[in-house]
């Protein structure tokens, strides 16, 4: 398929779900999709256009948690992100951890640093932070706040 087939197929089959489409660069676009319209458009470009999952990522935009789950065409060199905003009060989106085991640990890792519930995730436990770390304390927050008075942190979390 070529990259035009690609971006218009997802653009038509999926019109009532995407609420922007940037067409950044030739190798790169980012999709912004309602959030409990995930799981079907993942379905789609990983299994029927056969996208490889290479990452998530997410951020905390102050207003919102963004979750950007990029997928990469290889054969013609295109990136494709899906972006999700997620209410910051309550963040939480399907796991895609039973549709492919590349998102287990990314999945863990954003639930424990930003505080994203997702749901029907295999195994949340923590990945990164230690366990004496506090609950309901996400160090990548915008508004964290240290909670250990004795702790240097100058290299990270």
């Amino acid at each position: 398929m070529t990259r035009e087939e690609i971006l218009k197929g997802i653009r038509e089959k999926f019109k009532e779900d995407i609420f922007d489409f940037l067409d950044k660069s030739p190798k790169r676009v980012y999709i912004e999709i309602k959030p409990a319209s995930l799981r079907k458009i993942v379905e789609y470009v990983f299994r029927n256009l056969g996208a490889r999952f290479n990452i998530a990522t997410g951020v905390d935009a102050r207003h919102n948690i963004e979750i950007l789950y990029h997928f990469t065409f290889e054969e013609i060199n295109l990136l494709v992100s899906l972006r999700v905003k997620l209410k910051r009060t309550k963040p939480e989106i399907d796991s895609l951890a039973n549709m492919f085991e590349g998102a287990n640990w990314i999945e863990r890792e954003i639930n424990e640093l930003l505080g994203v519930n997702f749901k029907g995730h295999p195994d949340l436990r923590r990945l990164l932070l230690s366990d004496d770390w506090p609950e309901g304390v996400y160090p990548l927050r915008a508004d964290y706040k240290e909670w250990d008075d004795k702790a240097i942190r100058d290299r990270g979390v």
